[in-house]
């Protein structure tokens, strides 16, 4: 047997922020610096990542993408402080998980 879990972070009124699929879809917008290649990577529609990260930032209140025409994407440093926050809390998920 093992244990699993799924890790996601909510604002305090429930509304959430950042799960797996929408931290794997920001780490790819770093990685490719561009929000069409990291969705066909992802396999999803541009339409469908770029409202993911659209529904990121107005829950958040904050910017974390800046995407220009012709030029690419990348993430803010609020995009980058939540990715950083979410593999934080993954992982100490993943350390809780191993000593049980």
């Amino acid at each position: 047997m093992r244990i699993r879990c799924k890790v996601w972070i909510e604002t305090d009124e429930g509304k959430p922020i950042i799960s797996e699929g929408k931290y794997r879809l920001l780490k790819e917008v770093e990685k490719l610096g561009s929000i069409k290649t990291a969705s066909e990577k992802l396999g999803l529609t541009y339409k469908r990542a770029h409202s993911q990260i659209k529904a990121i930032e107005r829950n958040l209140g904050k910017k974390i993408v800046i995407a220009q025409r012709g030029k690419g994407a990348f993430l803010t440093q609020e995009g980058r402080d939540l990715i950083s926050f979410y593999e934080d809390v993954l992982n100490r998920f993943k350390d809780l998980c191993k000593g049980l």
